[in-house]
């Protein structure tokens, strides 16, 4: 395989036309597999998809070479890619001879959203080479490229950064929404795939190669968004795509210190990050210092916290390292021993919600959201953004006391109660959002009420007025009590502004 990739234009179109012959697109491989042999190869269970795809002619010919990483026959592969030239194709690396066959070199796969389908070309991950990926590999489409995609806000922008590109998974997104993207990485053969996957997808991006944000310093943007190598542990790099070179979680803290300084005014920065848990330390106030001072809203959402000995064999096998191996246990050992001697307890993982602002007061908040739900974040951190905008004007009590508000209508009370000797007694009401991120607020009995009256028709300081007379309570340490649940239910979307 060539150090770096040089696929030529036309070697591009030719591979681009043959695709769309053989209709090798998102929809096209689940529509010849069916949905239990593409479930089977989600989890790494080639066998049934090689079944499925013997009826499909060039397209089951492309799946077995591509996506099952098979050996197919050299009469097959010249059928599946007419009009290719199989001998540049071997050059550039894309093809690799094999007997009387080939196999695939490069990871070509087609990749789509709900408005169609893209083709990523990355490297070979270690179930298809069958052994450790090289320090300089070069991911395809993974868990945490889609994760982020799924986490970011997709309002239309005029420029956009991708930081540290990979294979250019986020920048293709952003094609969707952006006028002008540009895209950066560390790794020349990153950088070399990227372009590869650009021009395969006709999507103009402007590359620059450097280190964090030294390609574009000068220039500032209304959107960045960043997969960064956030693995935390020694100060070491094994793998490029993961490992930054700095100790610890200093990889996304250097990410959330900078990334603001490169926003204009109103620009939003979405990235992927992971966060220490240490021993007599909160995660929140561990991340909120990493916030520059001033001039940045900050949302922070942990997805997941891994303990360190699943966190290093997670690691460990993502990179095709076994466990068990001598190799693997000397790499283990040494990343254990560096959590121990840091009090490090568990490692957080989420997404961070960045946006430049000339608020006197930024909203800086740090949420859980371990649970599980359906529903893109993306479109909600968007959301969560317009909120905090609204209750930094209209969030004080004078403000909001003359606000009429209304209940989502995917907002729904639950209630728990348990059984008392005339029936039954309430003993936890739950105000819970059934779409977005699911979430949900305990409420005591005067607050759900209070909800209850949201319909649009009278002023928050009306219904506290009625609810107080109703009640027989005193209006002033109600309304005092119901100001902050108000600005919360708010903030999570739980009501809204009529």
């Amino acid at each position: 395989m060539p150090v770096l990739p040089e696929l030529s234009d036309d070697l591009i179109t030719r591979l681009r036309a043959a695709f769309r012959e053989a209709d090798y697109t998102a929809d096209g491989v689940v529509d010849a597999l069916g949905p239990v042999a593409h479930a089977a190869l989600g989890r790494g269970e080639p066998e049934v998809a090689k079944r499925e795809s013997e009826d499909s002619g060039d397209l089951g010919a492309l799946v077995r070479l591509f996506l099952l990483g098979d050996t197919e026959p050299d009469r097959s592969v010249r059928s599946a890619l007419a009009g290719v030239d199989l001998d540049e194709a071997v050059r550039a690396g894309v093809l690799t001879p094999d007997g009387d066959g080939f196999r695939a070199g490069l990871d070509v796969r087609p990749y789509g959203d709900d408005e169609g389908s893209w083709w990523v070309i990355a490297d070979l991950d270690s179930d298809q080479r069958g052994g450790p990926v090289p320090t300089d590999h070069v991911l395809g489409v993974g868990h945490a490229s889609i994760s982020l995609a799924r986490a970011t806000s997709r309002r239309p922008v005029k420029t956009l950064l991708d930081l540290g590109t990979g294979c250019g998974v986020q920048a293709l997104h952003a094609g969707r929404h952006a006028e002008r993207i540009t895209a950066t990485d560390l790794s020349a053969r990153a950088l070399a795939l990227a372009s590869a996957t650009f021009r395969m997808n006709e999507v103009d991006v402007r590359l620059g190669q450097g280190e964090w944000f030294g390609p574009v310093r000068g220039r500032k943007f209304d959107q960045i968004v960043c997969n960064p190598p956030f693995v935390v542990g020694p100060p070491r790099v094994d793998y490029v795509y993961r490992d930054s070179g700095l100790g610890g979680d200093d990889a996304s803290a250097l990410v959330v210190r900078q990334l603001p300084a490169f926003l204009n005014e109103g620009g939003t920065g979405q990235l992927l990050a992971s966060w220490l848990h240490r021993k007599g330390e909160d995660w929140e106030d561990r991340v909120a210092s990493w916030l520059p001072r001033g001039g940045v809203d900050a949302w922070f959402v942990q997805r997941d916290v891994a303990d360190p000995a699943l966190y290093v064999g997670t690691w460990l096998r993502d990179a095709g390292v076994d466990p068990r191996s001598p190799e693997g246990r000397a790499q283990a050992a040494g990343w254990l021993d560096w959590f121990a001697e840091n009090d490090v307890l568990g490692v957080g993982f989420g997404f961070v919600t960045l946006r430049r602002t000339d608020a006197a007061v930024p909203e800086v908040v740090c949420e859980d959201l371990r649970h599980a739900y359906d529903d893109p974040l993306g479109p909600e951190t968007a959301a969560w953004l317009d909120r905090v905008t609204w209750l930094r004007e209209n969030g004080t009590a004078e403000r909001l006391l003359e606000t009429r508000f209304t209940l989502p209508p995917t907002v729904l009370l639950e209630e728990v109660s348990s059984a008392v000797e005339d029936g039954w007694e309430s003993v936890v009401r739950r105000l819970h959002r059934t779409d977005g991120p699911g979430w949900q607020h305990e409420l005591d009995e005067v607050a759900a009420k209070l909800v209850a009256g949201f319909r649009g028709a009278l002023p928050l300081e009306d219904l506290l007025a009625l609810l107080a007379y109703a009640h027989d309570l005193p209006l002033g340490p109600l309304t005092e009590a119901a100001l902050p649940v108000v600005r919360d239910l708010v903030r999570h979307g739980m009501v809204a502004p009529a």
